[in-house]
């Protein structure tokens, strides 16, 4: 309880955000008793005085906790107070920080309601929203990883070189085919990313029923509104060789930067292939002269870079596979599309957001007034092993042991709790966050690591 101090004429707390509410005489005045006229209070359990101290953040405080069983199954989430009560008397323990969650240490009723839980796919952000008959349970938007291609570049680079070095060896390019139902690394990893949040939270909530939005793009009907029948088949490159020929037919076999014809000509890339690929819209034609030149840093080329369509072409890939796979984990899935969505938003009056998306996508609608507080989740790498930075002087090098303590982990000096915001020093030094600036502890005096994982709170 606020301890209020003594100010003359008004019950404000000094250290409370001002709320107004009123407590005018009507309202206020009991059978025998008067009261003061016309006074002005304010409310000391307001939403705005709601802050949760993580190690020097400050948030506003979610009042759902998420209980689970002692077999570790989850039950209905409780209140903030009932699970304090519960902490106290030693009738459960707190098993997750964020979420909180508390684990029963004592035998409950295992009484359920129906929870469904909404999915907003997306190739950076995941809205997921679970609903109850009254209310919403919880909410969060993920922020997904987008690196995977160029990570998965810089792999294949180190290891071409490694196998390059083993002269003696026979080439085995020819021997490796490809398995039935194989997909690219980048997009296996957004699929398991959609399952591995789905999965966390079936771990604290005990839904019921999963709706998932998906989309199928046509990729040639958005560069071709009125392609239709067998010229889906033919294509733009329809009756070439291969790309590079078309690319030169295309540019009329002339240099697009000087126009000269009569020299030798090269396709030039205008993104880099491993982010903008091979496709026509991102291959032009320049002679030698002016090649050799632009990647000498001796010239601009004045082209704008295309738009391309790799977030849609990602999501009509993952579809099938993404609802097969969690047709096979869950029992009750149900696919919806985004027109669906837009209309129930439309209808409550609901402003487009990934998160509010996932909420109509669940059921959600005008009578279910009460919303749950909002996760914001981030996705980074579980082990943060990298090269180390080219500096004059210093020799660059891969490093192959993992550090305990990775960034965001929750880490405890001298009985208080930061966040780590990265290491260094081979090790032996931890940067943290102490009062908004950058500070540097040794490793050594950190007593207790609690590591969070690939999905981060903030």
């Amino acid at each position: 309880m606020q301890k209020l101090s003594k100010r003359p004429n008004t019950y404000t707390p000094t250290d409370a955000p001002q709320v107004c509410s009123n407590c005018d005489s009507v309202l206020n005045i009991s059978k025998g008793r008067r009261s003061v006229q016309d006074l002005k209070t304010f409310d000391n359990s307001s939403e705005e005085d709601h802050q949760q101290h993580r190690a020097g953040l400050n948030r506003k405080v979610s009042d759902i906790v998420y209980v689970l069983h002692m077999s570790g199954q989850p039950l209905m989430p409780t209140s903030p107070g009932k699970a304090r009560r519960l902490l106290k008397c030693k009738k459960a323990k707190v098993v997750k920080r964020f979420p909180f969650t508390i684990q029963m240490l004592i035998l409950t009723g295992e009484n359920k309601q129906d929870i469904t839980l909404g999915v907003d796919t997306g190739y950076e952000n995941i809205g997921l929203s679970a609903i109850s008959e009254k209310k919403e349970v919880y909410a969060s938007e993920v922020k997904l990883r987008t690196n995977m291609s160029k990570l998965i570049a810089d792999k294949s680079m180190y290891r071409r070189g490694r196998r390059n070095k083993l002269w003696h060896r026979k080439p085995r390019f020819l021997n490796r085919g490809i398995k039935k139902g194989w997909l690219a690394p980048s997009i296996l990893h957004k699929i398991n990313s959609h399952l591995n949040i789905i999965d966390k939270i079936h771990q604290i909530l005990p839904i019921t029923k999963v709706i998932i939005e998906t989309a199928k793009f046509d990729i040639q009907k958005i560069n071709n509104p009125e392609i239709e029948g067998k010229e889906y088949q033919e294509g733009e490159q329809s009756g070439f060789n291969n790309v590079k020929a078309y690319i030169l037919h295309r540019d009329r076999y002339q240099c697009r930067n000087c126009s000269k014809s009569k020299t030798k000509l090269h396709v030039h890339h205008i993104e880099s292939r491993k982010t903008g690929g091979d496709r026509p819209d991102n291959l032009l034609t320049l002679c030698k002269k002016c090649h050799d030149r632009y990647h000498n840093g001796e010239m601009e080329l004045k082209i704008k870079k295309t738009k391309g369509y790799k977030a849609e072409t990602f999501m009509s890939i993952m579809r099938n596979r993404l609802i097969r796979e969690l047709r096979n984990k869950y029992n009750n899935v149900e696919e919806t599309f985004g027109y669906l969505t837009k209309e129930k938003r439309i209808k409550n009056n609901i402003e487009k957001s990934h998160i509010n998306d996932a909420f109509c996508i669940s059921g959600g609608n005008g009578e279910i007034q009460k919303r749950s507080f909002l996760n914001n989740i981030i996705q980074k790498r579980k082990n943060n092993r990298k090269l180390q930075i080219q500096r004059k002087g210093f020799k660059p090098a891969i490093r192959r042991r993992r550090y305990k303590i990775q960034p965001y982990d929750l880490i405890q000096i001298a009985g208080e709790k930061y966040v780590s915001k990265g290491i260094h020093c081979k090790g032996k030094s931890i940067y943290i966050l102490k009062e908004n600036k950058k500070k540097t502890i040794s490793v050594k005096k950190v007593e207790n690591v609690f590591h969070v994982g690939t999905f981060v709170y903030i």
